[in-house]
């Protein structure tokens, strides 16, 4: 096995470093030091909002949905930390996590999954009874991941679908129109998630490889730019459809250029090999998820 080390993208700076060591273990757990994977989930979820229409009217849906997205991505995290602690040990960025390492137990990382799932609860209690419907039908989705790289060579396309659910979410909360337009954006934020997903396993290619965990980067092999970029192209084209059908004007499309500019930046500066250029380009999307939001604020809220 390799030795272990603390993921290379924890940070225990600020109210982490304050915090007593316990209590930082449960911190870490829920991932409370990396605030891009929240920033993530809560993006698809700002953009059915704006798109569909909401961005007035459902104002305060942004901030439940951030706290929801904040707690949900935590609980998740926690349950995939419990499914994945045998994996997790004989890896060296993830060999240090809190359950893998022993530092909490299964039992009290379940009770820890239940108290953040709490605050998803209330969140929930805040949305409309269609979109709760919907929001719960994640759940199964969510379950499933954990499992998903050790069967599957596209675990990131699972991460997608799991993802990018908050589209449909806000969408339907905000109850945007019938159409081609929430279908296309929930399948431009999958590809855009297995895109930067596969940036993100490249930190791992050779320790997947060593323990036989399944990744889209393992697949792509040295095709690995030219297949983020094709996920990323497919994003921005299955994006301006979605704005079309809300919108159908030819200037529409320069609301997207920001993000396609960005996007192909990643491609083009992508450094495979190098892991540390990889988790900054994966981070970055937390940037290219604000230039996406720009771009259904402006055409969702257009008279």
């Amino acid at each position: 096995m390799t030795a272990a080390t603390h993921p290379p993208d924890s940070q225990h700076q600020g109210f982490l470093g304050l915090l007593p060591a316990p209590l930082r273990a449960y911190a870490l757990l829920a991932r409370f030091d990396r605030p891009i994977g929240w920033w993530l989930l809560y993006w698809p979820c700002a953009w059915g909002l704006a798109l569909g229409g909401g961005a007035r009217s459902h104002w305060p849906l942004f901030l439940w949905m951030l706290l929801g997205a904040i707690a949900m991505r935590g609980a998740g995290c926690v349950y995939n930390d419990i499914v994945d602690r045998d994996l997790d040990a004989k890896v060296a960025r993830t060999a240090s996590r809190p359950v893998a390492s022993g530092a909490v137990s299964v039992r009290a990382a379940l009770l820890w999954t239940a108290l953040l799932s709490l605050v998803g609860l209330v969140v929930l209690w805040q949305l409309p009874f269609a979109a709760q419907i919907v929001a719960v039908a994640s759940l199964a989705l969510v379950a499933a991941y954990p499992f998903m790289k050790r069967i599957t060579w596209w675990p990131q396309a699972w991460l997608g679908l799991v993802f990018s659910w908050g589209a449909l979410v806000g969408w339907i909360a905000v109850g945007g129109g019938d159409g081609l337009a929430l279908p296309l954006l929930y399948a431009g934020s999958i590809a855009w998630v297995i895109g930067y997903d596969t940036i993100y396993a490249l930190q791992d290619i050779e320790d997947d490889a060593l323990v036989g965990v399944k990744s889209s980067a393992r697949a792509m092999g040295r095709h690995v730019r030219g297949g983020v970029g094709a996920c990323y192209g497919a994003a921005l084209a299955c994006w301006a459809g979605a704005l079309w059908s809300v919108r159908p004007d030819p200037l529409i499309f320069v609301a997207l250029v920001p993000a396609a500019l960005h996007l192909t930046g990643q491609v083009v500066t992508l450094a495979p090999a190098n892991g540390a250029d990889a988790l900054a380009k994966f981070r970055s999307n937390r940037f290219a998820g604000l230039l996406v939001f720009a771009a259904m604020l402006v055409v969702g809220s257009a008279p």
